[in-house]
């Protein structure tokens, strides 16, 4: 592990908010200069700690006002991979993340869809028909709020 001072987990945290920002804005508002919070950023990123920067895509504004969150277990683990599965679900659209888990469920899904009757055709000719799939708890989202992080 890399060792972090205040200055970097400023900077993970601003860059948490907004990967946009420049290393001359970031340097600006923590006391550097451009190329002194460069190459702190480039630290980081080569010690593995920043892996990318994405764009987030308001989902709603696209048309997908539902999301769920749903529990697969498998109904025959040994006759069916979990690589098997984890490809067929990968390729479903509207699923966003896979997860692989322990506990009662074997995967949690993130599931996407225009409204309920949307997820209900998704998950009913898509999700149901997968290799192996057996029990399925699903979980709609009502409300989501990010949180800051492990750097608080």
């Amino acid at each position: 592990m890399t060792d972090l001072d205040e200055v970097d987990r400023k900077l993970l945290r601003a860059l948490s908010e907004d990967a946009d920002q420049s290393a001359g804005a970031l340097g600006r508002k923590f006391g550097l200069s451009q190329p002194a919070a460069w190459r702190r950023i480039r630290r980081l990123e080569e010690a593995g700690i920043l892996r990318g920067r994405r764009v987030v895509l308001d989902k709603e504004a696209l048309g997908f006002g539902v999301t769920v969150f749903l529990g697969v277990k498998l109904a025959t683990k040994g006759r069916v991979s979990l690589e098997d599965f984890e490809r067929a679900v990968t390729a479903i659209p509207e699923v966003q993340t896979v997860q692989h888990v322990l506990g009662m469920y074997d995967y949690r899904l993130r599931v996407v869809a225009r409204d309920l009757s949307d997820f209900e055709r998704v998950l009913r000719r898509r999700i149901m028909t997968l290799p192996g799939v057996g029990d399925v708890e699903a979980n709609v989202l009502l409300s989501e709020e990010r949180r800051p992080g492990p750097l608080g």
